[in-house]
């Protein structure tokens, strides 16, 4: 009986268990419906009211086209006789639509009245003769659009089909799974992009080649520019306003094109009123372009451009600058006189637009304090509270200011303008997109925060290569929710690769860009020759060490080296459909950049070693040569071959001519008559030599046993004859990675490295001893074990020094922290040792940005500042970091952060720091302006300061770091003891 009940209680529960499953599987088949838009040789229609709007119109043929690029099967369009259907409409525009919520009941109460939202949904035999139909209904023409456009996503059409030739993947049959689900509202209202510094890439593009009918960007190319914004869920566009490019209204129809598409035009900083100054302002018949002695002229431009818009969606933007992107002349130069100008432009602007508007009708107006206009609005500005405040970047990618609490309040809200192509001091970066996405991204959801929700504009310069980064921004602006954490970016790039390139080449992809992005956070390439503009100067010195810390340059060039082979490696598993695209997307962005890196590596490289008397320094010339040819003939491919020449003109390889770009020049040593074997340490910018008297360029520098040091010695050849050498440790515990070989014209120099068996060097005894050759790193001169390596070559032998440092403390043998190495401890942020929250904020780590990759950031960025030292220590959130030190005395603290800026002038962008039981000391890293310092942090991505502690004596301490203002971002630490050499980096951690 007992048996039989525990069978009877199995059962039971089997049949609860299969029930629950009946009902998963109803409640799933009730929340997806398939509907088949092509199959067993039936195609679906795409049916909406000739009525609606013209962009649904528009919509509906792109995806119809989609459709047959995908099947190759024609949808039939304007048509309700197919079973099933697509039928597509516009509340209050469309019949149809109208009809099917009466009839069904379907509730829009979601959409209606709501801004560009849509839902998708099946109906299941909604009338006679149809089967199913996949209803999209739009709350307006562009919801209605998106909503079209959306099939085309999930048909696996990308937004790029056609801007980056990402050719759909081909289908027999296309069936979906349709969700009864709301889109929308999007996060921001306008979003869009700024075509700007066209002049060597779109403009060309489309005069030469794409538009020649027009010779100019022209309604031709508009009309492709908004397919592409439609796609991308965008609604505004900043149309290109160089010289070389006629105004936007010059042409008739361009505006009416614009219409068509639903797109919203705006204008830049410099283009108040939707006039084009640079090019629509003439001296000769206009006078000066001076309000305070010229409005009347100026005003009739203004009068003109709001009449002939007046029926058309647009952001007027007011105030007004100079011409070519500078200030504004008045007679007066002190600030008082130039806002109340200022203020006299926004106010005769605004009753023009409202004698050129329809009553109840409200014109979207934006002011955008960019530049010098920042500092007006900053001095008391009077601005009406309906216009726009549109918040900048410093122009490379860090938010200027945003909208404080009371600003946060005004009806017209606020919105952002970001760069991710720059012409300008300090240097331009007009090629390739080296604007790090992550940091984007921070900044972003960071104006987002601060109330930015109203217009986001991307400087995106020729589009092309800027997609992923465009991608990214309008994603974001559409749904900032799907962004929430650090990790959102490379979550982003992970579907992004694999929609494009598949999902079993998606990893690789994203961890290329990864690590791109963090070399170019390092160093833009356009900012490798270590000049500036404005003026223009020839290419500098070089921050990076050839001979510290494992060699700078030697390290970026193999970083480099390995990106050209990874995509190389990648390129092999792309299918043959969508190789054009990766090209375009992944391998030229990576091989431009890398080349123009190595281009300039070798050249300094070069430099270095000749002035050593290397032979290799032809080498290095022919290399950095090579770079040079490599870029100019991938350019070329890409102009000329690559989609039989549809992108020819669009890219170039020197923007603006800058000195980065040219080829690059060489140094070549005077020929040895006698060769010999040349030999240059680490740490060492002198080579070993026998002439000078105590050069101390023949000892390697100290092995730390705690941070398990490797140092290398470059041996070279000086003449031309070939010739042999060997070295030999002298002691069984010096490691080498090579102990003989032959240098010779092919094989003119070898790096070869130096380690340490620590498992066979004894233990240094506890005794002060002279320091072994130069010994300059501070390490304590006790503890030390001495040897060295013979190097041979045609009879002679160079003895180079080996130290090791090995105590061997017993304080140590657990330790997990930090420890002192050649009179430095180096840390990177993230690696703290533990934290605790503060009363309102809290430290957390953000990925895919900083010099390491990551950086510790105090959140949430609205938590109050802390400027007391009591109130800090009570109250913020600290990081502690456990270190060892050997040596003691004054030194020197060391933070480098992101180069960010307040959000206003309530906050700023501060920590505290304080080894062991210190007061806790400020670090402001805020720069203002255009500074000197400014310009270095943007050149680097890194904002260097320094604090003076003292470290009472050798053994453990703390280093603590607390938050003064939310939001600062710490990249790297560094507790000098006078150890550092110069570099552009930190040197390595030195963890245990």
């Amino acid at each position: 009986m007992k048996g039989l009940k525990k069978q009877q209680n199995t059962m039971t529960k089997l049949a609860i268990q299969l029930l629950f499953l009946m009902l998963c599987f109803s409640a799933w088949g009730q929340n997806t419906v398939q509907f088949p838009l092509v199959k067993n040789g039936e195609i679906a229609s795409i049916f909406i009211d000739k009525k609606d709007a013209e962009v649904v119109r528009i919509a509906s043929v792109i995806l119809a086209n989609d459709v047959k690029n995908v099947s190759g099967k024609t949808v039939a369009t304007h048509q309700n006789r197919a079973a099933h259907q697509i039928i597509a409409g516009t509340l209050g525009k469309s019949k149809v639509i109208q009809q099917f919520v009466k009839n069904h009941n379907i509730d829009v109460s979601q959409i209606k009245g709501k801004w560009e939202t849509y839902n998708i949904q099946v109906i299941n035999n909604p009338s006679k003769g149809i089967k199913k139909a996949l209803v999209i209904i739009g709350s307006d023409r562009r919801g209605t659009a998106y909503g079209l456009l959306e099939i085309s996503r999930k048909i696996g059409v990308s937004p790029w089909e056609w801007w980056a030739d990402i050719t759909p993947e081909k289908q027999q049959e296309l069936v979906l799974n349709i969700e009864n689900k709301t889109y929308g509202a999007p996060s921001v209202k306008y979003r869009g992009i700024f075509l700007n510094d066209e002049d060597w890439g779109l403009q060309r593009w489309a005069a030469l080649n794409y538009e020649p009918e027009t010779g100019d960007i022209g309604p031709k190319t508009y009309a492709k520019v908004f397919e592409l914004l439609l796609r991308l869920r965008a609604n505004t566009i900043w149309p290109a306003m160089h010289k070389c490019t006629k105004a936007f209204y010059h042409y008739p129809e361009n505006k009416i094109v614009a219409d068509n598409y639903a797109i919203v035009i705006g204008s830049s900083h410099a283009e108040p009123m939707l006039c084009n100054i640079n090019a629509e302002w003439h001296h000769e018949t206009m006078g000066d372009y001076r309000y305070d002695t010229n409005s009347e002229s100026i005003k009739s431009l203004f009068k003109k451009r709001a009449k002939e818009t007046a029926n058309f969606e647009g952001i007027y933007t007011v105030g007004m600058r100079g011409e070519h992107d500078s200030p504004m002349i008045v007679g007066e130069d002190d600030t008082d006189a130039q806002v109340k100008l200022l203020e006299k432009v926004i106010a005769d602007q605004r009753q023009i637009l409202r004698a050129n508007t329809k009553r109840g009708v409200a014109k979207p107006q934006a002011f955008v304090p960019y530049k010098e206009v920042l500092h007006y609005y900053q001095s008391g500005l009077d601005l009406p509270e309906d216009i726009s405040l549109v918040w900048t970047d410093d122009n490379y990618g860090y938010m200027r200011q945003l909208s404080n609490e009371q600003e946060q309040k005004r009806s017209g809200g606020a919105g952002v303008y970001y760069h991710t192509s720059y012409w300008g001091r300090p240097h331009d970066y007009l090629w390739l997109n080296s604007t790090n996405p992550v940091l984007m991204w921070e900044e972003m959801t960071k104006a987002y925060e601060f109330g930015s929700q109203n217009i986001w504009i991307l400087n995106c310069g020729d589009i092309k290569p800027h997609e992923y980064n465009i991608e990214l921004f309008l994603d974001m602006a559409w749904n900032i929710d799907a962004f929430k954490n650090d990790d959102s970016v490379k979550n982003h790039h992970l579907n992004w690769s694999a929609n494009a390139f598949g999902k079993e080449n998606a990893k690789a992809i994203t961890d290329l860009m990864f690590q791109y992005n963090q070399l170019a956070f390092q160093r833009r390439p356009e900012f490798m020759a270590w000049s500036s503009v404005e003026p223009v100067t020839k290419s500098g010195e070089t921050e990076l060490t050839q001979y510290h810390y494992g060699d700078e340059v030697g390290k970026r060039i193999q970083a480099h080296q390995n990106l050209i082979s990874d995509v190389n490696e990648i390129q092999k598993n792309i299918p043959a459909y969508r190789k054009d695209a990766f090209y375009q997307l992944i391998h030229y962005p990576i091989t431009g950049a890398s080349n123009l890196n190595l281009k300039w590596l070798y050249s300094y490289k070069n430099k270095f070693v000749a002035a050593q008397g290397r032979e290799s320094a032809s080498y290095f010339a022919t290399k950095s040569f090579d770079a040079f040819k490599a870029i100019q003939k991938e350019t070329d491919y890409f102009n000329n071959t690559l989609q039989n020449g549809k992108w020819k003109h669009i890219m170039t390889m020197e923007p603006r001519h800058l000195p980065v770009f040219a080829e690059p020049t060489a140094t070549i040593p005077l020929k040895e008559k006698t060769s010999t074997l040349g030999m240059a340490l680490e740490s060492y910018q002198m080579e070993v030599n026998d002439a000078v008297i105590n050069s101390y360029a023949d000892v390697l520098p100290v092995f730390n046993a705690y941070t398990k040091n490797k140092y290398y010695i470059d041996l070279f050849l000086k003449g031309k004859d070939e010739l042999e050498w060997e070295a030999v440790p002298k002691a069984n515990w010096i490691i080498i990675s090579k102990t003989s070989g032959i240098l010779n014209k092919n094989h003119l120099e070898e790096r070869i490295w130096v380690t340490i068996d620590w498992d066979k060097v004894p233990k240094g005894e506890n005794r002060k001893e002279a320091p072994l050759g130069h010994d300059y790193q501070l390490i304590p001169p006790s503890f030390k074990v001495n040897s060295g390596i013979d190097f041979i070559s045609k009879g002679k032998t160079t003895h180079i020094g080996v130290s090791v440092f090995n105590p061997k403390l017993k304080e140590l043998e657990d330790y997990k922290g930090f420890v002192e190495d050649k009179g430095f401890v180096s840390i990177n942020a993230e690696n703290f040792s533990r934290k605790v929250d503060g009363k309102e904020a809290k430290w957390t780590t953000f990925n895919g940005i900083g010099y390491t990759g990551n950086v510790s950031v105090a959140l949430p960025r609205k938590a109050n500042s802390e400027t007391e030292l009591e109130a800090i220590k009570q109250n913020s959130p600290i990081l502690e970091y456990d270190f060892y030190a050997f040596n003691f005395g004054e030194v020197d603290v060391f933070l480098q952060a992101i180069p960010t800026h307040a959000p206003n002038n309530k906050t700023g962008v501060r920590c505290a720091i304080a080894i062991d039981d210190a007061e806790p000391v400020i670090v402001d890293f805020q720069t203002f302006g255009r500074s000197d310092a400014w310009k270095q942090n943007v050149l680097k991505n890194a904002s260097l300061q320094s604090v003076k502690q003292i470290v009472n004596t050798a053994g453990k301490h703390k280093l603590k770091i607390w938050m003064v203002d939310a939001g600062v971002m710490i990249d790297q630490i560094l507790i000098d003891f006078g150890g550092w050499k110069k570099s552009y980096a930190f040197p390595s951690e030195t963890k245990m």
